[in-house]
C-alpha cells in the first residue's frame, strides 16, 4: 500500500524543522553567553532543584559567617573592656594594701580613697559599653539601654540574665558577651566558696589573714564561730552555738577546724568572735565603697586599728576573688573565640564543596557546547537548503 505524502505535509515538516534547529540554536546561544548549562529549570529539573538546594545551604553559611563577625566582635570588644577593668582592680588591690600601712596619715586615706571613687566611676562606665552598634554589652539580652545605673551612691542592675548562643557554623553554637550581672554583680566573697568575718563588738587586736577550705576537706558548707576564752585558748561552736572544738592560739599560726582554716594575727581579747561559711556574693561596686568606707574609719585606740585591718583585709580577699572573676570571664570568652575561628573553617571548606558541586552541574563545557552549535548551525544550513530546493520542485516545471 502507497502512502499519499502531500507538499503541504512536506513544507511543514520543513518549516518546524528549522525553527527546532533555530530554538536549539538560540539554546546554545544564551548558554554560551552566560556560561550557564542550566539556562531554565526544564534543561535539568532534577539537576535545577539539588542546585537551587545548594544555593540556599550557601546563603545559610553567608549568614553563619555573618553572625560570627558580630559575636566576634563583641567578644573582642569583651576582652579589651575585662582587660582593663582588670587593671583597675590591680589598682585598688596595691591601694588596699597601700591603705593598710599603719604610717598613713589621715589626709593619705583621704586621697586613696578619692582615687577608689575615681576606679568606681571608670568601672561603671566600662560595664555600660556599647558594641558600635548602640546595644550595649553587658545588658544580656536587655541591651537596648544601659544596663547599670547609680542611684544615691549605690549600682543597680536593670539588664537580665540571658547569654544569648549564636550559631556560627552548622550546629555549632558559640556564647555571646556574659551579662553583666555575672560579671560585675554576683562576684562570690572571700575565696569564692568559703569566707570569713571579724565581728564588730572586738576589742581586741586580732586581725584575721586569711580563711580558706583545709586541704583535707571535711568542711560541710555549715557556718562557724571562733570564740575567745582567753588571751591565747579559743572555742569553736556551731549555728546553735553548740562547741564542735577548742584549742590553743598562737599569733600567725593556722587554727584549723571542720575542715576550715583561718589565720589569725595579733593579740585577741576575751570574747572576741570571727565568723567563717559559706561565701556570699557582692558586686564590684559594693565592694569599693566598702573599701571607701572602711578608709574613713575611726583608728585613734587599738581596737579601732584592728577593726579597720580587719575590714581591710576582707576588701583584699573581695577585690582578688573579683580579680579572678574576670581572668575566668576573659578565660571563657577566648574560648569561645577559639570556637569561632575553628567555625570559619567548617564553614570554609563547606562552601567550597559546595561551589565546586554547583560548578558541575551549571557551568558549561565550552568545548563541547561550541562544538553542539558549530553542529546545530550546520544542520540549520542544510535544512534550509533542502527546504529552498523543495519549493523549486513543480509538475509544470517540467511541462515547459
Amino acid at each position: 500500500m502507497n502512502n499519499r505524502i502531500s507538499s503541504n505535509m512536506m513544507y511543514d515538516q520543513s518549516v518546524a524543522l528549522m525553527l527546532s534547529k533555530q530554538s536549539k540554536l538560540s539554546h546554545l546561544e544564551q548558554q554560551l553567553a552566560t556560561g550557564k548549562k542550566i539556562v531554565t529549570a526544564k534543561d535539568d529539573p532534577v539537576a535545577s532543584g539539588t542546585a537551587v538546594g545548594m544555593d540556599r545551604v550557601l546563603a545559610e553559611l553567608e549568614q553563619l559567617g555573618k553572625n560570627a563577625n558580630t559575636v566576634q566582635n563583641r567578644l573582642g570588644l569583651q576582652e579589651n573592656v575585662l582587660a582593663q577593668a582588670g587593671e583597675m582592680l590591680t589598682r585598688v588591690s596595691d591601694l588596699t594594701v597601700q591603705a593598710n600601712n599603719p604610717a598613713l596619715s589621715v589626709e593619705d586615706r583621704k586621697t586613696v580613697a578619692s582615687e577608689l571613687k575615681s576606679i568606681k566611676d571608670s568601672l561603671l562606665a566600662l560595664a555600660n559599653t556599647t558594641d558600635g552598634t548602640g546595644r550595649y554589652l553587658f545588658g544580656g539580652a536587655a541591651d537596648a539601654s544601659a544596663p547599670f545605673s547609680l542611684s544615691n551612691g549605690v549600682v543597680s542592675y536593670s539588664g537580665d540574665q540571658t547569654q544569648r548562643q549564636v550559631e556560627v557554623a552548622p550546629g555549632t553554637f558559640v556564647k555571646d558577651a556574659l551579662p553583666g550581672s555575672e560579671i560585675f554583680m554576683r562576684i562570690r566573697t572571700g575565696d569564692g566558696t568559703v569566707d570569713g568575718r571579724a565581728a564588730g563588738t572586738n576589742t581586741g587586736q586580732a586581725v584575721l589573714t586569711d580563711v580558706s577550705r583545709d586541704a583535707s576537706g571535711g568542711w560541710d558548707g555549715s557556718s562557724y564561730t571562733l570564740r575567745f576564752t582567753a588571751a591565747d585558748t579559743y572555742e569553736v561552736v556551731d549555728a546553735n552555738n553548740a562547741v564542735v572544738g577548742t584549742g590553743t592560739y598562737t599569733s600567725g599560726e593556722d587554727v584549723v577546724f571542720e575542715g576550715l582554716r583561718l589565720r589569725i594575727d595579733g593579740a585577741p581579747a576575751v570574747g572576741d568572735e570571727f565568723t567563717v561559711g559559706t561565701a556570699g556574693a557582692r558586686d564590684v561596686f559594693g565592694t569599693i565603697d566598702q573599701l571607701v568606707q572602711t578608709l574613713q574609719m575611726d583608728t585613734s585606740t587599738p581596737a579601732a586599728r584592728a577593726a579597720q585591718q580587719n575590714a581591710l583585709q576582707a576588701s583584699i580577699r573581695d577585690v582578688r576573688q573579683a580579680s579572678n572573676t574576670m581572668i575566668d570571664t576573659r578565660a571563657a570568652g577566648g574560648a569561645q573565640l577559639i570556637a569561632i575561628d575553628n567555625a570559619a573553617s567548617l564553614r570554609e571548606a563547606n562552601t567550597v564543596t559546595l561551589k565546586s558541586s554547583l560548578s558541575q552541574m551549571r557551568d558549561l563545557n565550552y568545548a563541547e557546547a561550541i562544538g553542539q552549535y558549530q553542529l546545530e548551525g550546520a544542520a540549520l544550513q542544510a535544512a534550509q537548503t533542502i527546504f529552498s530546493q523543495m519549493q523549486s520542485m513543480s509538475l509544470f516545471n517540467m511541462i515547459r
